[in-house]
């Protein structure tokens, strides 16, 4: 369904050779030590099939001792669902799937990443726990640039609308009547989204894609959205927030991720963790590439 070709557990050592992929130019361009990461939102309790991603993402790290690391990353980035009871019930999960297995390493020589510094911290990862919401200065950032570029634009359709333009699997989607504003108008947009003037659904930011590809993932998929709502880690700071689609290879690529080892009903949405890597890298604002593979989801009978 996303054009290219399955990646194999087996290539995940491969970080300097080219993706197999539509677009031959995007190659995995991250260096240095196998990487990994799990990277649950904190709005719920972990289940069955976490535990498996878990163990898969901690497993492969280790199978590339003595360098391989796995991250904790909270991917906070809704406080309308998020809050500190399932921060500690995911961490404590974790904490107990992995125990019998050594932690992996906190003081690497020669290494300068984030070092463990509160009791939170503590775990089988490698270094502190992470968040996306430490990143959101810099995702923010990256959504300017992308406006900047003419790869997203302030959207004004109802939800409703929205809906209708979106198509549907069999036929294409049809092209927002705000889709062709100017940088200078978006750019004015945004910054008066991000200053609190407009309501809750009043404008989204979308990425400027392809409203008749195959792949609904990539028809104009929003980037930023209005949440008049308090963050657990930031307060009252933000107004806007980003979306997981687009925040998520960010936060990937800052971390040093070489491999976002992840289920396989996120494998239509590669196209577009590709695409945010691409069109940020082409910019020089992310310098690492990780790379998305998928796995099987758990299944009970």
């Amino acid at each position: 369904s996303t054009g290219r070709e399955p990646v194999g557990l087996l290539d995940v050592g491969n970080t300097d050779t080219p993706t197999e992929s539509d677009d031959e130019t995007l190659i995995t361009g991250s260096t240095g030590p196998i990487t990994t990461r799990f990277p649950p939102e904190p709005n719920g309790y972990l289940h069955l099939g976490h535990a498996k991603a878990v163990s898969f993402n901690f497993a492969v790290a280790r199978m590339f001792a003595p360098d391989g690391r796995c991250h904790m990353r909270l991917d906070d980035t809704n406080p309308s669902k998020e809050g500190q009871e399932y921060v500690d019930s995911i961490l404590e999960d974790v904490r107990w799937i992995q125990s019998g297995c050594s932690p992996f390493p906190d003081n690497v020589d020669g290494d300068d990443s984030p070092k463990k510094s509160t009791s939170a911290d503590i775990g089988p990862w490698f270094g502190p726990v992470r968040t996306t919401s430490e990143c959101f200065d810099f995702i923010y950032d990256c959504a300017v640039s992308l406006i900047k570029s003419g790869d997203a634009y302030m959207e004004s359709l109802t939800a409703e609308e929205m809906r209708e333009y979106r198509g549907t699997l069999t036929e294409p989607g049809k092209e927002s009547p705000y889709r062709n504003r100017s940088v200078e108008e978006n750019l004015e947009m945004f910054e008066k989204m991000r200053a609190g003037e407009y309501k809750e659904g009043e404008h989204i930011l979308r990425a400027k894609i392809d409203m008749s590809s195959p792949n609904i993932n990539m028809r104009d998929p929003a980037l930023y959205r209005i949440k008049h709502e308090s963050h657990q880690n930031t307060g009252d700071k933000w107004c806007i927030y980003p979306m997981y689609d687009f925040s998520h290879p960010i936060s990937d690529a800052l971390e040093g991720i070489t491999h976002s080892l992840c289920t396989l009903e996120f494998e239509d949405h590669r196209p577009l963790y590709d695409w945010t890597i691409e069109k940020l890298s082409d910019v020089g604002l992310i310098k690492s590439r990780p790379r998305q593979i998928e796995f099987s989801r758990l299944n009970l009978k």
